[in-house]
């Protein structure tokens, strides 16, 4: 085992388990990225996130809230307005997910190069 991984005790990892499971959630990361990207108003993100639901935007939104990811504003106004934001733990969770989709792009790319290679070998 190397060094590096010896830091990472138990509840480290419960943890990290914890904001893999919160992120990784159907629409979750879709909020998140929607909200990344400046949609703050509930039509604006459910519009942002291909096949969200209303019910689900709503159900989401709840939890990325509890999590202190997300922050939910009423604006006073006729009629009311709320709005939606990435809390700075939110904007941080973002930041640290910027490798990880890098990695998945390229994991991706690495697929679908194996994938024409063996194509090209069974043809």
């Amino acid at each position: 085992m190397t060094d590096q991984w010896m830091h990472i005790d138990d509840e480290a990892c419960r943890r990290f388990q914890s904001s893999v499971e919160t992120v990784g959630r159907r629409w979750s990361s879709g909020i998140l990225l929607a909200l990344a990207r400046g949609a703050n108003r509930f039509s604006e993100i459910v519009a942002a996130v291909d096949g969200l639901s209303d019910r689900m935007a709503a159900v989401r939104l709840r939890e990325l809230e509890a999590a202190a990811l997300v922050i939910r504003t009423v604006v006073p106004t006729t009629p009311v307005q709320v709005r939606y934001a990435l809390t700075p733990r939110g904007r941080s969770l973002m930041a640290a997910m910027t490798p990880l989709v890098r990695w998945g792009i390229e994991d991706a790319e690495t697929d679908a190069a194996g994938f024409e290679e063996d194509e090209r070998r069974t043809a």
